[in-house]
């Protein structure tokens, strides 16, 4: 019955004569219409990041290496050799970050934890306290501002020393090496931390939830969840059963994958089946692990919330691949589309699309039984060779995202969080700093990497403020204040080539000649100590 709801609602929108984005009763004269209300007292507003990406520090202070650290260092792997080494020098500059913060008025900020920062080598026997001392000063400076640490257990920066000794998450140690590294970080930091994300990975997630729910809850109190990230799939051609079918594959491949573990005890029906139709055709098993009844029972309703992430949305249509070899894409017999007149972004996967957020926060609520929602990651890039602090685009995305999770909240979504992604321009895996999706502009060419706020910025923090938009005329003024301060703040960035050449003689020059000074200077010496001879 679960695999159908998507084919029944989008049915049931085309039996009304609706299009696509009309399917919601309560909006059905103008859909797309902005809907001006605020949110239910005492949401959260937030703004994200990850260690990987902001902290930099990679080898300092006991730091082990991370798979990213070794894939960044081997060279012609990421946009023009940029590493994460020191990125936002995040690991040197917390009390700032969170004056950043302060300044946003957010409730929360969602970061993660380095797993080799804390474990050099991945494991519990090797603890280094200089990785501990650090995010425990970062969690105390964050509850001493009033603002709730949401952490991260594993966002992508996997221990380097167990990627090299067991292969990583291929091999089945990596759940205990996990659940160890969760247990040490419920034990360091949570008395303090409420609110955990876990790893896309069903059975780890499981099992630090199991942990959590044993030996931390009864005194801690806390809060575990999984983070998921989803676009939303809409039909081509809502009349083509085919197309239709080919949406909901996307969407239970997507999302379901990892939620339907979770929510229902197993991966979905149709995962199940063109995955083990696709295999079977090559004389393989399926290459989908099947859960025994013990596991379905012990990974169901390991959720205490459920963490979302989303950027954009992609029609689909059907497209039938053959089954020589075996391949995630090429599995679900489908093809993902862009409409051209939507707007693109500094990532060539990412385009605004407002309506889908909605509709995709609305499936989760029909798919899982309306779980708590807590938006883990919404926002987007641009890709400029100059300064853009005036990004009038993100407010744009901003706004429309934003006021599409609000109709969902009125069309009962259990939403309790947002959180912008992200706070800095950071690090972008093998994008290296090309694209930039940061409320604030970091200048990556400086030693001091300094921060700048954007446009968006300034207009977040007044949706903050106002949890959400009053009226049009206090709205419309927000995006008329915020592109006056960020012409001001350009003008000063513009004087910023002169500071970087002065940084760059004080820095660099000068040091240099002073030390050609003293080897002339001992030279001279030399030569007329040779002289008095």
């Amino acid at each position: 019955m679960q695999t159908y709801i998507l084919r029944a609602w989008c049915m049931l929108a085309l039996a009304r004569g609706l299009t696509p984005a009309e399917d919601f009763s309560w909006t059905k004269e103008s859909p797309r219409s902005f809907y001006y209300g605020v949110f239910p007292k005492g949401f959260l507003w937030g703004a994200g990041s990850s260690a990987s990406q902001t902290e930099g520090a990679w080898d300092k202070e006991g730091k082990g290496p991370s798979i990213w650290d070794a894939f960044g260092h081997r060279g012609g792997k990421v946009y023009m050799n940029h590493t994460g080494d020191s990125s936002c020098e995040g690991y040197y500059k917390v009390k700032e970050d969170i004056q950043l913060l302060k300044e946003l008025e957010v409730n929360h900020y969602l970061f993660s934890i380095s797993w080799p920062r804390i474990l050099p080598m991945g494991i519990k026997a090797q603890v280094n306290k200089k990785g501990i001392q650090f995010y425990n000063d970062t969690i105390n400076a964050l509850l001493e501002n009033k603002i709730i640490p949401i952490v991260t257990l594993y966002h992508w920066d996997l221990p380097q020393a167990l990627q090299e000794e067991y292969g990583g998450w291929q091999n089945a140690s990596m759940v205990r090496f996990f659940t160890d590294y969760a247990n040490l970080c419920f034990e360091s930091f949570g008395d303090r931390v409420k609110h955990w994300i876990t790893f896309s990975n069903p059975w780890a997630h499981a099992e630090v939830w199991h942990a959590y729910h044993e030996k931390w809850r009864p005194e801690q109190r806390g809060l575990v969840g999984i983070s998921l990230t989803s676009a939303w799939g809409e039909p081509v051609d809502l009349s083509n059963r085919k197309d239709v079918d080919a949406a909901e594959r996307y969407l239970q491949f997507s999302l379901g994958w990892f939620a339907n573990p979770i929510y229902h005890g197993d991966y979905p029906e149709v995962m199940k089946n063109y995955i083990g139709r696709k295999s079977a055709l090559q004389g393989l098993p399926s290459q989908l692990p099947t859960f025994s009844a013990q596991e379905k029972s012990y990974i169901k309703g390991t959720a205490d919330f459920l963490g979302l992430g989303h950027f954009t949305t992609y029609y689909i249509s059907q497209k039938i691949f053959s089954p020589n070899g075996l391949s995630y894409f090429t599995d679900r017999d489908l093809v993902e589309l862009v409409d051209p007149k939507w707007p693109h972004s500094g990532s060539q996967w990412l385009h605004a699309v407002p309506w889908g957020f909605r509709k995709l926060l609305n499936f989760v609520k029909v798919q899982y039984g309306n779980p708590q929602i807590y938006v883990t990651e919404n926002g987007i890039s641009e890709k400029a060779q100059y300064p853009q602090l005036c990004d009038e685009w993100r407010i744009g995305y901003l706004q429309g995202y934003i006021n599409e999770m609000l109709k969902a909240t009125k069309d009962g979504v259990n939403i309790q969080a947002y959180t912008a992604w992200s706070l800095l321009d950071k690090f972008e895996w093998s994008q290296g700093y090309s694209e930039r999706f940061g409320l604030y502009y970091v200048e990556f060419q400086r030693q001091h990497k300094p921060r700048y706020p954007k446009a968006s910025a300034y207009y977040y923090k007044k949706v903050i403020g106002a949890n959400g938009f009053p009226n049009p005329r206090e709205v419309e003024s927000w995006h008329t204040k915020a592109m006056e301060r960020c012409s001001a703040t350009s003008q000063l960035l513009g004087a910023e080539p002169l500071m970087t050449h002065l940084e760059m003689v004080t820095e660099i020059v000068v040091p240099t000649v002073f030390t050609l000074c003293i080897l002339i200077s001992a030279v001279l010496l030399l030569f007329l100590l040779r002289r008095c001879q």
